[in-house]
């Protein structure tokens, strides 16, 4: 039987809350599981009326994406767990690619690329992320940036418990610090060159309205991983 793979929506007050859910509705692989976890949303919960006797619905009040994640987690039935944004989606083949290449791979944990879109759907950067060849690669690209974007991680649930949870101290930046953290645990971490997800880009979104923050947390974080890994890639 095919694993269960579970796919966290967090939603807090987004207004593509419903083409998220419906495209992991969408999805081609057979056993899926969708927890969208409402963090104190006060607008557009109408969007997910539809959806109820599909989903899994979790209301908590407003504490930050790494909680909704983190709670998600925490109900999640699945063998694998997924993050979709809320102001995101997945094209249909999304799960049942990434999880036959983790099977064949014997992988804990991978990441595809994906276009960024605009708030009609169109295509305004494809193919964003820097496309790997090896493992060392994708290592040596954590020195410089973030490459790894969340909603594009299929990953063993188990990992979550040897290696934690997402730090709800890091309201922004808390997948940047994940990833980081997997990273120099010696968590393998393997890129599918695909493009499976789209990352929408509109003004109402973390990344246009936090910037500042954003950058903050991430100096703090680069500043305690990167030493770490710098000795981690010497080993490889």
């Amino acid at each position: 039987m095919d694993p269960t793979v579970s796919i966290i929506i967090p939603f807090y007050n987004c207004a593509y809350v419903d083409q998220a859910i419906q495209s992991a509705l969408n999805q081609t692989y057979p056993n899926i599981e969708i927890i969208v976890v409402d963090d104190g949303s006060t607008k557009f919960r109408e969007k997910i009326d539809s959806f109820h006797e599909n989903i899994v619905y979790i209301k908590k009040k407003n504490k930050g994406t790494a909680t909704a994640l983190n709670r998600g987690i925490c109900e999640a039935s699945g063998e694998y767990v997924a993050w979709l944004s809320s102001d995101d989606y997945f094209l249909p083949e999304k799960i049942s690619k990434q999880i036959n290449f983790m099977l064949s791979h014997k992988l804990d944990l991978s990441f595809t690329n994906y276009d960024c879109i605009d708030e009609d759907n169109n295509v305004i950067v494809p193919w964003n992320c820097q496309r790997f060849t090896n493992l060392k690669e994708i290592y040596e690209s954590y020195l410089t940036y973030n490459e790894i974007n969340g909603c594009t991680v299929v990953i063993k649930k188990e990992i979550f418990d040897k290696m934690g949870c997402f730090n709800p101290l890091l309201r922004y930046t808390h997948d940047y610090e994940m990833w980081f953290r997997l990273l120099v645990n010696g968590i393998r971490i393997e890129y599918l060159d695909e493009v499976l997800t789209k990352f929408r880009i509109h003004e109402e979104s973390g990344t246009k309205k936090y910037q500042r923050k954003m950058l903050e947390e991430m100096a703090l974080i680069e500043s305690q991983y990167r030493p770490l890994l710098k000795e981690y890639i010497k080993s490889l």
